[in-house]
């Protein structure tokens, strides 16, 4: 056939969409929770101070952080009660740990209707090694 150079992924299709990673064919949905994502959601870490944080988070336009690790993997969330409470916690006492999270394959309809069914104002979208993808709000879906 002429190819140079031909990769067999072995985990197959699912686990290749599940990362986020390009799809095509007649059997995906046109939007997937990994396009319409917003990369740009505020992250912090563990150590950073909540007060610090509630700032860069208002600032950017937020209301919601995304507590990370070094490698990206979501280990937490800070809500709208967490940013506004006037406390001297840390972002790790603060936050809400081990959210619930989608992969980057789930088509925008499924999702939609996952959101309403638990009635969620947005939604984390990560990889299946918990890394972050983004943040797909409610509001943009409807």
């Amino acid at each position: 056939m002429g190819f140079p150079r031909v990769n067999d992924y072995v985990a197959g299709k699912k686990d290749w969409g599940s990362y986020g990673l390009p799809h095509e064919g007649t059997n995906v949905p046109e939007l997937l929770a990994g396009d319409v994502a917003h990369k740009d959601v505020p992250t912090c870490a563990l150590a950073d101070r909540l007060a610090d944080v509630r700032e860069r988070v208002r600032a950017a336009g937020w209301d919601a952080c995304i507590v990370v690790n070094q490698y990206r993997v979501v280990l937490g969330r800070l809500g709208r009660k967490a940013l506004a409470a006037d406390s001297g916690e840390s972002v790790e006492e603060a936050m809400t740990a081990g959210p619930s999270t989608v992969r980057p394959s789930i088509g925008t309809d499924a999702l939609l209707e996952r959101i309403r069914a638990r009635n969620l104002t947005s939604i984390l979208v990560t990889t299946p090694d918990g890394r972050l993808v983004g943040l797909v709000l409610r509001a943009q879906l409807e």
